[in-house]
Parts: C-alpha cells; structure tokens; sequence
C-alpha cells in the first residue's frame, strides 16, 4: 500500500534557486544539505572586513578640522552693560551754582504779566521762607543780568519761573518744590543751612535792591562835555543790588 522509501528518487526545490533540483535517499542526506546551506548563509552574513586606512583618515582630517577652528576664533563682543551702568551713563549731569553752598538761591519774577508764573514764585518763596534759613533771592524784572546767568547755568535759551537751588546744587521748579514739601523731603534738603531771624531790612525793605546814588535811579548822567551817557553803577532801571 505505502511506496517504499528505499532508493526512490524525490524532488526537492531550494528557496534560494528555484530551478535548483536535486535527488536524496535518505534523511542524513537532507540533513547534511541543510547544514551546507547553513553554512554558506553564515558565510554570506559575515560583513567584509573595513578598510582601517580610510577611518583613520577621517579621524585626522577631523582632528585637524577642530584645530583649525581653535586657532581661528572669532573676536569676543564686549560685555552687555549692566543697568546701573546704563542709568548711570545716562543720568544728566549735576547742576550747581558755585559759591552757594551756605543758602538758597531762588531765580523768579515779581511782574504780574503772566497770572501762573507770578503765583508759582509766590507759593515757592512763601514755602520757603518758613523754614528760617539764607534765602537768595534774584529777581529776574529787577535785574536782566539774572536772565542771562539762569541761562548759561542751565544751558537753556527758554525758561519758565521759578528756578530753585538749595546748597548749591539744582532743585527744580515750582512742581518739583511743592512735592519734595508735601513729601516732607524739602526738610532734609536744607538742614544744615544757617538759620536767619525773621525780620525785614531795614534799607531795601526785603527787595535787596535801592536806588543807585549816583544818578538816583535814572540810570543816567549829564556831563557838559559829553551830554548824557549810561551810568556803570547800576543796572538798567537803576538800582543797585545790595
């Protein structure tokens, strides 16, 4: 009934090679093809070996590539500034009026023209008055050589009223005053000052100015020679600042 095993020839196809056909008799023959097949697969799965010169190359040329570039760096930038530098640099310069560390010096207006200004000089010469030490004050309708003086210290052309120093050293206006006042910092501003005794002078009734002695305040005089000419004791309207 079965077909013997004996010597029977028995087809076989190979994955590898279809067309491939061959003839076994028994199980150690197959056994033997298929650790032959193993073997050569082995053989085939093994990489060739590499080439070492051409690693070594690579190696020494990065080598070189790297060295390159540390010999070569690019110039460092300069360090950010920090921001108290910044604000440093950038903070305007003091303002001071040379020889008037002893006192206040005001620079203001007694003329009516203009409404706010006069009532600005007035609040900031009443604010400072009350704390009892050396006001100077310079009035700027008395004397236009105080115009020209506020100017060239502060190097503006147009300026508004009033200007306060305190020590020496640029206060402000009538704004930056009354807030350093209601702040209670214009205390600590003129501590140290001299004191002064309330009261009025009795020559120039608190205007420090009188009237010039040599041509009683026409700022002009007569000569037979010459006629009228300016007078060089006084200012234009006069007087004389005392």
């Amino acid at each position: 009934m079965w077909r013997p095993w004996g010597k029977s020839p028995t087809r076989v196809h190979d994955t590898s090679s279809p067309s491939s056909i061959f003839s076994c008799s028994s199980f150690k023959d197959i056994e033997n093809l298929c650790s032959s097949d193993e073997s050569t697969q082995s053989h085939q799965l093994v990489p060739a070996p590499k080439r070492t010169y051409v690693v070594f190359h690579r190696v020494r040329a990065a080598n070189s590539l790297l060295r390159a570039w540390s010999t070569a760096r690019p110039p460092a930038l300069p360090e950010p500034e920090t921001d108290a530098a910044k604000r440093h640099d950038q903070s305007p310069p003091v303002i001071s009026i040379p020889g008037a560390e002893k006192r206040i010096v005001v620079y203001f207006t007694s003329l009516r023209v203009v409404r706010s200004t006069f009532e600005d000089c007035r609040a900031v010469r009443s604010i400072l008055r009350g704390f009892r030490v050396s006001i100077d004050e310079r009035d700027l309708s008395m004397d236009s050589s105080f115009l020209s003086e506020l100017q060239q210290i502060l190097g503006q052309r147009k300026l508004t009223l009033p200007r306060v120093f305190i020590g020496g050293r640029y206060v402000g206006g009538a704004d930056e005053v009354r807030q350093l006042h209601e702040m209670g910092e214009l205390k600590k501003f003129v501590e140290g000052l001299p004191a002064v005794e309330p009261g009025v002078c009795d020559t120039c009734g608190g205007i420090c100015f009188v009237l010039c002695d040599d041509c009683n305040g026409s700022h002009k005089l007569y000569s037979e020679k010459g006629g009228f000419k300016s007078c060089t004791s006084c200012n234009e309207n006069g007087l004389i600042r005392r």
